[in-house]
């Protein structure tokens, strides 16, 4: 039997929707969308009084396993003054973690997703071998292990598998890297694998990632995009997160990153460029003509001291734009996404960088961004609340402080700009409610085996 989910306001299609509900099928997806006096009979009505229903936000780019050390790397002491220093945190942790404390700590950080509003996340999954370097009886493991994490709070997951064959041009093995590195074939062997075992879940997509041309030489690249590119499956990269990884790609090729991808066929509409930050004006022109995408993580790259991405350049060539959590500093896409604005009026002081272009009212754009873009970047149908889309959505509280006063009118805006993650009430994945009034049914489980994890951890920063 078809469900008409009925709240206050509704925004789907585009459009914000007054007394209308949306229709969803048996299989989970819309059909369309009916007015409140006019509901089809034989159909049942799940009513969301008080509520504006949206579509569920991506999170495009997603380290789950750093949610363990979040705060726990802020002082120069732990964490260093600089990106290249705060990675020696991120290998200690990597080297804890044995699959089923993946498992718990992915749940943490994905049940923390779901109460944010996220329906899909592109988990970019490096850790592949056991701590002493060595894989696992099963290559797949500790990916494996992470989508189960996502199966279980109820996400839909991209399973990113991602490549790391060397620390860097010229550069030694480096111990903290152990758990990532296979050999080329190993590791197209293992993608291929990983596809064909989660084939049968519709929940679960992969694709491939391609570290960075830091840690994949070109030749090695060139394979996993052709890849790709045959299996039509996602292809993500870092790109330009740091100068200093220009500067290598400089030394070994003699060209900027993204002018050496474009040569060698990396740049595809299914391609999508990590972070992007330290870009030339030529290079966002070949990212436009490929029709990729590129995924801004901002409250990451702020926390990092990356630099702050020309959003405003990337958006008058209509390159798509989507978000990511990333280290998991925090997770809120929407901060994310109201950010990509107001870094750049910190940076230029001044206002509305990412307002009108192409006639398009800034919210609806950093709204658009952070649902069907991301969707689009993860190679998942949906996004939009479109008929024929999975009915993946969030519903919040409009009697919520932050967002009190809110009408047909103002509903896009004061999603963007003013929703507090805290007022989101419902999350629903192929039309079925995951998150009810804010409650998950695993929800105490989840938080009771992370802790016993980040205890662990604790205990060994004390060692």
């Amino acid at each position: 039997m078809p469900q008409l989910f009925l709240p206050d306001l509704l925004f789907a299609d585009g459009r914000a929707h007054q007394a209308t509900g949306l229709l969803v099928c048996d299989d989970g997806n819309v059909l369309g969308y009916a007015e409140s006096t006019a509901i089809p009979p034989t159909t049942e009505v799940v009513r969301l009084p008080g509520k504006a229903l949206l579509p569920g936000l991506a999170n495009a780019h997603s380290h789950a396993f750093q949610r363990l050390f979040r705060a726990r790397a802020e002082g120069r002491a732990v964490g260093g003054d600089t990106f290249w220093a705060w990675r020696e945190q991120m290998y200690r942790a990597a080297a804890l973690l044995a699959p089923p404390d993946l498992y718990d700590v992915a749940r943490a950080a994905f049940l923390e997703m779901l109460l944010s509003g996220i329906t899909v996340v592109g988990e970019f999954h490096y850790l592949h071998n056991d701590p002493e370097g060595q894989p696992y009886a099963d290559p797949n493991e500790m990916a494996l292990q992470v989508i189960r994490a996502a199966q279980s709070v109820g996400m839909r997951i991209c399973l990113l598998r991602t490549a790391y064959f060397r620390a860097g041009y010229r550069q030694q093995p480096h111990p903290g890297q152990r758990r990532f590195y296979e050999t080329a074939d190993t590791y197209l062997h293992n993608l291929a694998a990983l596809i064909d075992h989660t084939a049968a879940d519709p929940l679960v997509h992969v694709g491939a990632a391609p570290h960075s041309i830091r840690a994949v030489p070109l030749a090695e690249l060139t394979r996993i995009a052709s890849f790709a590119h045959a299996w039509q499956i996602p292809l993500h990269m870092h790109v330009s997160e740091q100068p200093a990884e220009n500067d290598a790609c400089f030394a070994e090729h003699a060209q900027t990153p993204v002018a050496l991808i474009a040569e060698h066929g990396v740049l595809m509409p299914q391609t999508t460029l990590v972070h992007a930050i330290h870009l030339t004006a030529p290079e966002l022109d070949k990212v436009a003509a490929a029709g990729s995408t590129i995924c801004s993580c901002p409250t990451t790259e702020r926390n990092l001291g990356d630099g702050i991405f020309p959003a405003d350049a990337a958006a008058r060539l209509g390159i798509p734009i989507a978000f990511g959590s990333d280290s998991q500093a925090q997770i809120d896409i929407l901060e994310d996404a109201r950010q990509l604005e107001y870094h750049l009026r910190l940076q230029y002081r001044r206002r509305g960088f990412l307002d009108g272009i192409a006639q398009e009212e800034i919210a609806m754009r950093l709204l658009r961004f952070a649902t069907g873009s991301g969707y689009q970047s993860l190679g998942v149908k949906g996004g939009n609340l479109s008929p024929g889309e999975p009915a993946d959505f969030f519903t919040f509280d409009l009697d919520d402080l932050s967002v009190l006063g809110t009408d047909k009118e103002s509903l896009a805006a004061q999603a963007v700009f003013a929703l507090n993650r805290t007022a989101i009430r419902d999350v629903a994945v192929a039309g079925r409610l995951v998150l009810q009034d804010g409650h998950h049914p695993l929800a105490q489980e989840i938080r009771s085996s992370y802790r016993a994890v980040q205890q662990r951890f604790s205990h060994s920063e004390e060692q």
